[in-house]
């Protein structure tokens, strides 16, 4: 007696819902919401942000153990630090503050809450600005040195100095750099939220970075 074995229930194809040309296909959730899918897939932006922390902060790990281990020498001299580094830092702490302001008003205005917030570019132009006046700072900072002998390559403390200090500061024209690049995203209304929260993060880490090596010099000094 033959036995009719009845054919395994097809999945469902929906050519709509088809990703060409990356090969990955019917990943569409069960209520036919794409975006649900979008958000929670990693992006490149992410991934990338915090490779490049772990490099900095492995650079000035090591720039950390050249500075500790070179101040043994005898011909180390202290020297007191420019007061206007900490009127710089009082900046880059600001900066953080208005762009976190930026990043929750960044979210409610591209989340379609348009009517109900400003548009955030004012406090993202205050941090931008607020940025440009560390670095401005740090410039002072140098002349301020330079107005008491202290040159590069004056003694190894100094040199230090003007090293980890330059460091920073080209690392925080990069992050500079970064905030003008989501301003220009956020006028054309095509800014991602990765793509803030990667600013975001790069930026605050640079100034805890700044904090970290501004204490490190006012012990070692």
């Amino acid at each position: 007696m033959a036995t009719t074995i009845p054919e395994p229930p097809g999945i469902g194809r929906n050519p709509d819902q088809e990703h060409s040309g990356n090969g990955w296909r019917n990943l569409v959730p069960a209520d036919g919401d794409l975006r649900v899918t979008t958000e929670y897939s990693p992006p490149p932006s992410s991934t990338g942000i915090w490779v490049v922390l772990f490099a900095i902060t492995m650079m000035f790990a090591a720039l950390t153990s050249a500075f500790v281990v070179r101040k043994a020498s005898v011909d180390w001299h202290s020297f007191p630090l420019p007061p206007i580094l900490y009127f710089n830092t009082l900046l880059l702490i600001a900066s953080s503050v208005t762009l976190e302001i930026s990043r929750r008003r960044v979210a409610t205005f591209m989340g379609g809450l348009k009517s109900q917030v400003e548009s955030p570019a004012r406090w993202l132009y205050i941090t931008l600005s607020l940025g440009l006046l560390f670095v401005a700072g740090q410039y002072v900072a140098w002349l301020q040195l330079r107005a008491e002998g202290l040159y590069l390559a004056t003694n190894p403390s100094s040199s230090f100095f003007y090293l980890l200090t330059a460091a920073h500061a080209l690392h925080v024209l990069g992050g500079l750099g970064g905030l003008t690049y989501v301003i220009r995203k956020l006028s054309k209304s095509i800014l991602r939220r990765n793509q803030m929260d990667a600013a975001a993060r790069y930026w605050h880490f640079m100034g805890l970075l700044w904090v970290y090596l501004l204490l490190l010099l006012w012990m070692k000094l």
